[in-house]
């Protein structure tokens, strides 16, 4: 994408080569969220990350981001995530509840996982705002975001071994038997 600012692509492209991304894209506002894939694509395009290394699903909207992040990262295939999404602000306070629902899903899919989840959704109060922040003039998030899914991948991999390894956040530890000793007859 021509004009964006483009953060220092570093990367071993031997060490990426076993590394795994999904990514998830809202259909909704899709004028926007096309910019912010095609962005995510020339970033791992750059530090030579394989088509073949990457997974796109589409859900219907941002609000369906999370649900879809938590499944691919318990999924165990993948070292990052990254989530494409659109909300722009309308006349109702629905906006509110959908920015805030889904950065908090998202934030809980990659505690619960281990697995990191990279937060590319767009919350703006204008289409120009939106615009502005999926290419075309100093920045794409998009290509951003797919920066940040390679270097979490890298640092994940640091001290993992294996994608989604991570125990969960919430699990509970079994519960220790208690043996009580046999009442026998005599």
């Amino acid at each position: 994408m021509a004009g964006h600012a483009k953060a220092k692509v570093r990367p071993n492209a031997a060490d990426l080569s076993r590394l795994r991304f999904g990514i998830i894209q809202s259909e909704f506002n899709d004028f926007i969220t096309d910019r912010l894939l095609a962005g995510a694509l020339e970033a791992f395009d750059e530090a030579g990350v394989k088509r073949s290394q990457l997974e796109i699903v589409k859900v219907p909207g941002s609000f369906e981001l999370p649900v879809a992040a938590k499944k691919m990262a318990q999924a165990g295939r993948f070292d990052a995530i990254v989530c494409i999404g659109c909300v722009i602000r309308g006349e109702t306070s629905h906006y509110d509840y959908v920015c805030s629902e889904t950065a908090r899903g998202i934030q809980l899919a990659q505690l619960d996982t281990g697995v990191p989840v990279g937060f590319c959704v767009l919350t703006c109060d204008t289409k120009e705002q939106a615009l502005d922040r999926a290419g075309e003039k100093d920045s794409n998030k998009g290509y951003a975001a797919g920066l940040g899914a390679i270097q979490m991948a890298e640092l994940m991999r640091k001290y993992l071994t294996k994608p989604g390894t991570a125990a969960p956040r919430n699990a509970k530890k079994p519960a220790a038997r208690r043996v009580r000793p046999s009442k026998r007859r005599r």
